[in-house]
């Protein structure tokens, strides 16, 4: 059968383009051009649909990547084309996520699409090695703590300038610190009280010599100070230009300069030729922001972009066979659903055990998630410290479901909000579907779910405040900083409420107790011992239903070298290069 697409151009052209099943594979065929009108006439022949893929998917990618295409062969190819254009000297890269930052001032954001952008912009004074969370020298060159690890001593690197001329130096870092130490925090500085709680005060020892006193021990100090949130060195001049502008005019010592960010549309990035560490291979960075995860598959198989992240599992057998590179690798990342804790209904436990009775993971991961995914059997990845293997939370059984609603007092069922996004997360790629599953499951025992949908940074905004007032429940998820525990076990710390952290609003004294316990031991044998109690607290208590942690996925063209997803879920592209 044939189906027919009209979409705009800006050249006169014709073209009728036969899609053919060639051994079970997809096969594109130009059949004719011409015309004299402005529209693009595309004609998609469809044998044995049922072997290709699911039909709606089909249409929606082969229309975009159709479209791509013909707007290259119009002159419209983008940047790539103005790299072919120029004989190969400037090397552009386009790499698509899901959505625009939230802003690019460390200090007021908190989402993974900000922190893939400043990465790029900023250093700190320690940072991870390429591979894992392990901490080596960045803008500070060597440091030493006292005894008992209450004051750190970083000795900076001479010679380093901000992207702006502003010389980097010890009153640059005391500047970047003190902006969130009270007085100056505020409620709006998401990680300020994760990363900069325990400082007492930074002190100047000399131009290259900062020294940072906290207020008791703290084990991972050393580990948040190399975070894309907070951590990250600003331009105090910079800083005092634009004021409350400087989250959308960012300055950095990084690999790459700040140039411009069309809202909606793209973030544009240009190599430090001075970067300290030597120059990036690349000559522009370009962030695209493209909201459908199978309308970035497809310009990546046209080659319109040059790497992605935020791989539907659906689309990954297409994506290889197409010759794309797909990377996996174990995400240190949790996928979960969070009651509000602090109003009613779910500040009854017994209705919490009840929804987590009622979820069934097994069918989420193996069949929403084709695999790519492992069921969570609380907070931690297999793989980070403190990992607790004999953890068992509320297994699926809707009649154990529907026994603690009629104890809570819902024999009848109720009526519940659940707030979700739609755009693909790290750690949740198939975006509201996730809802949609969840809905269905507890349509089952008698709960009626409504829905409400957001845009990743409205969404934000929706959940952040102390009372959530719209919904009662809601999908969220982490991707891990640092490889620290803490790092995810913070998040259920009733100091994080305010600062939006704490995405559940629940409190309770003895975690937070534990935390404070933890955070002061550095034997990890010990605190391990000591987040075990914590997790099963946790556990018994559910304010999560604890879904899965997702396999990280990337996807990258052949001609892509030193493309690597970091285990933070952030991509450095100072190494990055195409042939």
């Amino acid at each position: 059968m044939c189906r027919k697409y009209k979409v705009n151009c800006d050249c006169a052209a014709h073209f009728c383009l036969s899609l053919v099943d060639k051994q079970g594979k997809l096969g594109i065929k130009r059949v004719k051009r011409g015309g004299e009108n402005r529209q693009i006439k595309i004609f998609i022949l469809l044998f044995g649909e049922d072997k290709i893929m699911h039909k709606k998917t089909l249409f929606l990618v082969l229309a975009v990547a159709m479209l791509a295409l013909l707007l290259a062969g119009c002159g419209g190819g983008g940047e790539n084309a103005q790299s072919a254009d120029t004989g190969g000297k400037e090397k552009v890269f386009v790499f698509a996520q899901g959505s625009d930052p939230r802003g690019l001032d460390p200090a007021f954001v908190d989402d993974g699409e900000s922190a893939k952008v400043m990465v790029n912009i900023y250093d700190n004074l320690v940072r991870y090695k390429p591979d894992s969370t392990e901490i080596e020298p960045a803008l500070a060159e060597s440091w030493e703590s006292n005894e008992d690890k209450t004051q750190w001593t970083f000795h900076l690197r001479k010679g380093v300038k901000f992207h702006d001329g502003t010389p980097f130096n010890a009153e640059a870092v005391k500047f970047s610190i003190e902006r969130q130490l009270p007085p100056n925090r505020t409620d709006a500085m998401p990680y300020a009280s994760f990363v900069f709680e325990p400082v007492k005060a930074v002190e100047v020892v000399d131009e290259y010599t900062v020294k940072i006193i906290l207020k008791e021990p703290y084990a991972p100090f050393l580990a948040n100070m190399a975070m894309c949130m907070a951590a990250p060195i600003v331009s105090p001049t910079a800083v005092k230009k634009y004021g409350d502008d400087y989250i959308s005019h960012p300055v950095g010592t990084g690999p790459f300069k700040f140039v411009k960010w069309e809202r909606g549309q793209s973030i544009e990035l240009v190599a430090n030729k001075d970067y300290w560490d030597g120059p990036p291979k690349l000559d522009k960075l370009i962030f695209k922001f493209v909201k459908e995860n199978s309308v970035r598959a497809s310009e990546l198989m046209t080659g319109s972009i040059d790497a992605m992240d935020g791989v539907d599992p659906n689309d990954v057998k297409t994506l290889e066979e197409n010759g794309v590179i797909v990377t996996k690798n174990p995400g240190m990342n949790i996928n979960y659903l969070a009651f509000f804790c602090n109003k009613e209904p779910f500040n009854n436990p017994k209705l919490r055990q009840a929804v987590s009775h009622a979820i069934n993971r097994d069918a989420i991961v193996e069949h929403l998630y084709q695999g790519l995914a492992t069921k969570a059997n609380g907070p931690l990845p297999s793989f980070i410290p403190g990992y607790d293997k004999e953890l068992k939370p509320y297994e699926y059984n809707p009649e154990k479901a529907k026994q603690l609603l009629a104890e809570a007092g819902y024999p009848n069922g109720l009526k519940v909000t659940l707030l979700t996004y739609t755009n693909p997360r790290p750690y949740n790629p198939v975006g509201q579907k996730l809802a949609e599953a969840i809905q269905n499951d507890l349509k089952k025992v008698g709960i009626d779910v409504e829905i409400r949908a957001y845009p990743w940074k409205e969404y934000k905004q929706v959940v952040s405040p102390v009372i959530v007032k719209e919904g009662d429940m809601m999908i969220y998820g982490w991707i891990g900083d640092n490889g620290d525990p803490d790092n995810f076990l913070t998040l259920l710390d009733s100091k994080e409420i305010a600062g939006s952290l704490n995405s559940a609003k629940y409190a309770n004294e003895k975690v937070d107790k534990l935390l404070v316990e933890g955070r002061k031991e550095f034997d990890m044998a010990k605190r391990a011992e000591i987040y075990s109690e914590l997790q099963q607290i946790l556990v018994k208590d559910a304010p999560w239903v604890f879904i899965s942690h997702a396999t990280a996925m990337t996807a990258q063209n052949s001609s892509v070298e030193n493309f690597n997803l970091h285990p933070t879920g952030v991509i450095y592209f100072h190494k990055v290069d195409k042939k």
